[in-house]
């Protein structure tokens, strides 16, 4: 991840999760650069962001979050987690931990499953996300594949990250794989034309048109917007990265 894309991926977090477009100011600028002097990874500072944006959302208040300076604290509190979790990694001469060179075969901790299960979860996702990189990037390169491209190079990170960390948390790499689930949707949706939304909008409805009467209206639109998703996401060919969906 270079010194640009940095600085781009952390702006583009805090405006996908702030819901309006806000430019960032010279402050804000200057505070992502202080995270990158500290050697904060970008997964870690993403993580962050998002993390202050679940804390605002799940108490709404009045007055919106106009400045980066608000995720400050959590990122940094996320930082010094991220370094306390490190010591005691027995590392090899790439700095990888000894379980990861060895196969993976340790468990860790409360993890939900193996280390080597989510190993393997992240390496079939970011290998099936650079497929499709590759063969859309031959046809056209557009929003998702530049998307795509971002997605891959954070996959690397998180995928790198938790094979080499003391006290993996699996909590917080769900975190950072719903944030990357987010990037893709908007992706996805931003290149879909309207005829093939309308499709697969029409679709959906015909779907869950025997239920409507049955559901609440904002459970339905939630449904009809999960859906329709889901549709997007097989036609593109984008995989679920979330441990939910994770494979035995």
């Amino acid at each position: 991840m270079n010194y640009f894309n940095y600085f781009t991926e952390i702006e583009d977090a805090f405006i996908r999760r702030r819901g309006k477009h806000l430019l960032l100011s010279p402050m804000d600028w200057a505070l992502i650069e202080s995270w990158k002097e500290m050697d904060v990874p970008l997964h870690v500072a993403l993580r962050g962001i998002e993390r202050s944006f679940d804390s605002w959302e799940s108490k709404p208040r009045k007055r919106t979050v106009k400045s980066l300076l608000y995720c400050q604290e959590e990122v940094e509190a996320q930082y010094a987690e991220w370094r306390e979790s490190r010591v005691g990694a027995a590392r090899g001469p790439d700095g990888l931990a000894a379980e990861y060179q060895n196969g993976c075969q340790q468990t860790s901790g409360e993890l939900p499953f193996s280390r080597s299960a989510i190993l393997k979860h992240l390496q079939r996702g970011r290998l099936s996300l650079l497929n499709v990189h590759n063969v859309r990037k031959k046809a056209i390169d557009d929003d998702l594949s530049e998307a795509l491209q971002r997605a891959v190079a954070l996959i690397t990170d998180l995928e790198q990250d938790f094979a080499s960390i003391a006290l993996p948390d699996a909590q917080k790499l769900e975190l950072s794989l719903t944030s990357l689930e987010r990037m893709l949707n908007d992706a996805v949706r931003a290149v879909a034309g309207s005829e093939q939304l309308e499709t697969i909008e029409s679709k959906v409805k015909a779907q869950l048109k025997p239920y409507r009467k049955q559901m609440e209206k904002t459970v339905y639109q939630q449904t009809l917007d999960n859906l329709l998703l889901k549709r997007l996401r097989d036609e593109f060919g984008i995989p679920r990265l979330s441990l939910f969906y994770l494979q035995g």
